[in-house]
């Protein structure tokens, strides 16, 4: 009888409420090692698991090499709490699938092409006005508040003042809960679509803002499938060296708002506390990570750092 996977389901959610317990979100990791279980389960193997095993689950992976990398990762450190009560499991090497530090830089979309954006995003599903308006909805929010996706898809009704345009953003990144005041436009759209969601759902199926073609929750997975064809649709794939992401709306909501403050003239350092918190960051460095040198935010510095007349 075959009680590794048995065993290793244990011991895999007790690691995972370890974790947990530490204060980690451990979200990506912990469906990382269930897809793992599932791995296992499926080729039959009985165990311990091995150096051979773990590049082999890595490798199994469809995506980038360090889509691997972090799958590899995540088996290494789980490796080592299953040695303590199985000690054949091996020690994983810690230099096999290294991860790439290269980070390619985001798409930043001008007014234009975000505009685009937002007009095709309500054509991915020429059968479905709530699916379109959704994802419209969807990145306009993000674009004008600088929210992670995350953040977004796990509002609930209750979080989203329609009243007052204020969003109760819990569960973030680091744990903490936070208020985030939207625009009088974004709040408008904010309405509108409560209005398409529920002509389309009288009796709601759940409690999150925003939800699926079947009133449940809008998964990760549905919202970068109907992005990714949004983008296609308004022709923003051909010209990057990768594809765009939700999370690059984050970073053009930090360069608009900093070349926002340069037009205004106003003191951009003082700001800077302001906007860190907004984005719910603990430290003003994490802030700088968004900030891309742009065109016109360059342009912006330049001219007030010397003038309209350029460097004399």
């Amino acid at each position: 009888m075959n009680d590794f996977p048995q065993m290793l389901a244990s011991k895999l959610e007790d690691y995972i409420e370890l974790r947990r317990s530490l204060g980690y979100a451990f979200r990506k990791q912990a469906a990382t090692l269930r897809v793992f279980l599932r791995y296992v389960e499926d080729s039959e193997t009985m165990g311990p698991l091995t150096q051979d095993m773990a590049i082999a689950f890595a490798l199994s992976a469809d995506g980038s090499g360090n889509c691997r990398a972090r799958r590899y990762a995540v088996l290494r450190r789980f490796a080592e709490y299953l040695s303590v009560y199985d000690t054949r499991t091996e020690t994983l090497d810690p230099h096999v699938l290294p991860r790439s530090r290269a980070v390619t830089p985001p798409r930043i979309l001008n007014d234009v092409e975000l505009a685009a954006l937002m007009t095709e995003s309500r054509h991915v599903s020429p059968h479905s006005e709530q699916r379109g308006q959704t994802l419209e909805t969807l990145v306009g929010l993000l674009a004008s508040t600088g929210l992670r996706s995350g953040e977004a898809l796990r509002l609930d009704r209750a979080d989203v003042d329609l009243v007052e345009g204020v969003l109760q953003v819990r569960r973030t990144k680091f744990r903490k809960d936070r208020l985030v005041p939207v625009h009088a436009t974004t709040l408008n759209a904010l309405r509108a679509y409560a209005l398409v969601r529920d002509s389309a759902f009288p009796i709601s199926r759940c409690q999150a803002f925003f939800v699926s073609l079947r009133g449940s929750r809008l998964s990760s997975a549905a919202l970068y499938t109907a992005f990714h064809k949004a983008c296609a649709l308004a022709g923003l794939e051909g010209n990057s060296a990768r594809a765009m992401r939700p999370h690059d709306l984050r970073h053009r909501f930090v360069v608009a708002r900093l070349a926002a403050w340069h037009r205004e003239n106003l003191d951009v350092q003082a700001l800077l506390p302001l906007l860190a918190t907004y984005l719910g960051h603990v430290r003003y460095s994490d802030t700088a990570y968004y900030v891309t040198g742009t065109a016109e935010l360059l342009g912006l510095v330049a001219q007030r750092a010397f003038g309209e007349g350029g460097v004399s």
